[in-house]
């Protein structure tokens, strides 16, 4: 399980390899399964839900597509299809239930972008111009469904990785002090605490409890940029902003919490999550992670 969405504190939605969905709306008690029918193969790694009714999922690649279902799950319907060699989709983001972001690995040194204004139910393909240009070896890994963040109805922030590892803010390109230089290493997930604080995080996946570089916080936009004092106790494939100096952030060695705006990290859980976010409308904080692993935090 990579793909997670959490409407409110009672509504979760999960997704992940061989077709899989998963919807509980009585917080996490109980929940209904789906293969999603004609893509049993297909590996879901982000979901955006907008109530118990209607989600949207994202596979990533042979073909890349979308789909959404209005009914629980019962049904999709799908609204993006892209057949071009070379096509991965890496996350999605939306700023509220209409207008979102779908990224995607680059096609001719450029980041594959689309966006949606009616709830994905139409994907527009961004202009050439309008797509981050990028280094070789450098994409996005989607591990968590968090490389790129809505700032706005018509802005985003998003972060790269592998041989090289930067922050887009719209079409700026910006230096990220996170560990690079090879396929596996680099950004994994950003948080926006707002349109100018925000913590990344990411490090090396084949080495799981190296904490070297793993974690780059800004105050100013991403102009510059501090290390926490305590960081991460590992490779993290995503973070999540709780509220006032709150943070979450979660890897394939555990779960690390900061209480004084990711200066200190501590480290709360030694089991592996892919995935944390919390309630859009309330205050839960779920995980999810491999083996269909899912975790609710209990404060």
């Amino acid at each position: 399980m990579r793909g997670l969405s959490v409407v409110d504190d009672k509504t979760v939605w999960v997704s992940g390899s061989s077709g899989t969905v998963g919807l509980s709306t009585d917080g996490g008690d109980n929940w209904k399964w789906i293969t999603v029918k004609g893509f049993e193969k297909t590996d879901f790694r982000d979901i955006e839900a907008f109530d118990k009714k209607t989600a949207v999922i994202m596979g990533i690649d042979t073909p890349a597509v979308i789909l959404r279902t209005t009914d629980g799950g019962e049904t999709w319907k799908v609204v993006f299809e892209d057949k071009t060699p070379g096509m991965f989709l890496d996350a999605m983001d939306f700023w509220d239930d209409q207008w979102g972001y779908v990224i995607g690995d680059p096609i001719g040194g450029r980041m594959f972008l689309a966006q949606t204004i009616d709830g994905g139910e139409n994907w527009r393909k961004m202009p050439e111009a309008n797509r981050p240009a990028v280094d070789s070896g450098e994409a996005c890994f989607a591990s968590s469904g968090t490389n790129i963040r809505n700032r706005s109805k018509s802005g985003f922030a998003l972060i790269t990785g592998g041989k090289s590892s930067h922050v887009y803010i719209h079409n700026k390109k910006l230096d990220l002090p996170i560990i690079q230089g090879t396929e596996s290493t680099g950004a994994n997930s950003i948080a926006l605490k707002d349109g100018k604080s925000f913590i990344v995080v990411g490090g090396d996946f084949n080495t799981k409890d190296a904490t070297e570089k793993n974690c780059a916080i800004t105050i100013d936009g991403g102009l510059t940029w501090s290390v926490p004092q305590i960081p991460p106790h590992g490779y993290r494939s995503c973070i999540e902003f709780l509220g006032k100096e709150k943070w979450i952030t979660c890897g394939l060695n555990g779960v690390d919490y900061s209480a004084d705006g990711g200066k200190t990290f501590t480290w709360i859980s030694k089991d592996g999550y892919h995935v944390c976010r919390m309630a859009k409308a309330g205050k839960a904080v779920y995980f999810a992670g491999g083996g269909g692993r899912i975790g609710k935090l209990e404060f």
